[in-house]
């Protein structure tokens, strides 16, 4: 992958063209899923469709006039620092708020890659594109933001939008994944610890040495995977501890019981805990990653119950 200060500007314009047929497709993709439902709402997405399609054009002309006809092919799955998607419009039932809001922070990752392009760019003509599309973009954000809210738009400041939409970004988003991580993937070996040796001490630090080793290994993860530079999810470093330390939490919840001495009441407290844990991961995903909470609470609970049932069975045999 390359880093988006290595590209040169030939590369940059090819990949906003890509860029921009992709979420125009995604955008009328959409507008189809939701129109027997919402039609004004789809009828926003077809208009961003189309604006997108006439943003490819320009960028096409402008690449044609300044590099020729040859167009070389980038993605921005070729590029460091852009958000990892999750193909939400390939789910069966499609919600509009799950719509809006995958909408929202593709605009905003728009807007910020065409103004560090903008900033990068020394020729005139390819500067003033990016620039004019770069103000474009913050108002389809802003569209995106709006569509079906209760509350008007205007009634909403731009910094309160923005404060959230970055808290999610900088700080949910990487907790959430190391809790899930630490929660969920250390129940199987503390609890086949636990009772493969039915002693509490044991399985304690096999616990300490899996949650905190987790906590290493995805805070690194986190902090390697993106820079930051173009999703605006914040310094990568600062992402990394807040992965790594929710990783550690999440494991160190079921771990301390364990500090017990009498092993079955400390294998009910941490059972006690795990729930506590699921339940909690459910709530924060329906609050900040609008989820349905029915919806999370048997995605994590399924999932940590299978994990939890899997130590159990190991350790036991």
């Amino acid at each position: 992958m390359k880093h988006f200060d290595e590209l040169t500007e030939q590369e940059v314009l090819a990949l906003a063209i890509q860029n921009e047929e992709e979420d125009g497709r995604i955008y009328l993709d959409f507008a189809r899923r939701l129109r027997a439902e919402f039609p004004a709402s789809a009828a926003v997405f077809e208009a961003m469709a189309a604006e997108e399609s006439g943003h490819r054009h320009q960028l096409l002309q402008t690449y044609q006039d300044t590099f020729g006809g040859e167009l070389p092919y980038i993605t921005r799955q070729d590029v460091r620092g852009f958000l990892k998607r999750r193909p939400i419009w390939l789910l069966p039932n499609l919600r509009l708020d799950a719509a809006r809001r995958q909408a929202e922070l593709m605009e905003m990752e728009a807007a910020s890659f065409y103004e560090k392009a903008a900033a990068r760019s020394r020729n005139v003509a390819v500067r003033r594109l990016l620039t004019d599309l770069a103000e474009v973009e913050k108002k389809h954000e802003d569209r995106a933001a709006a569509l079906g809210e209760a509350v008007p738009a205007d009634s909403r400041t731009e910094e309160e939008r923005n404060a959230r939409r970055l808290f999610v970004l900088q700080i949910v988003q990487p907790g959430l994944a190391g809790l899930i991580d630490g929660s969920v993937s250390t129940l199987a070996p503390i609890f086949a610890a636990a009772f493969a040796t039915r002693n509490s001490w044991d399985a304690f630090l096999v616990g300490l040495a899996a949650s905190i080793g987790a906590g290493i290994s995805m805070g690194l993860t986190e902090a390697l995977s993106d820079d930051g530079e173009i999703t605006g999810r914040g310094h990568p470093w600062l992402r990394g501890v807040v992965c790594g330390l929710m990783t550690t939490i999440g494991g160190l919840g079921h771990t301390l019981p364990y500090l017990i001495h009498d092993f079955w009441t400390a294998t009910a407290v941490a059972s006690v805990v795990v729930a506590i844990e699921l339940i909690a991961i459910a709530w924060i995903r329906w609050r900040y990653m609008e989820t349905r909470f029915s919806s999370a609470i048997v995605q994590v609970v399924l999932g940590g119950v299978l994990v939890l049932l899997t130590g159990i069975f190991i350790g036991s045999s």
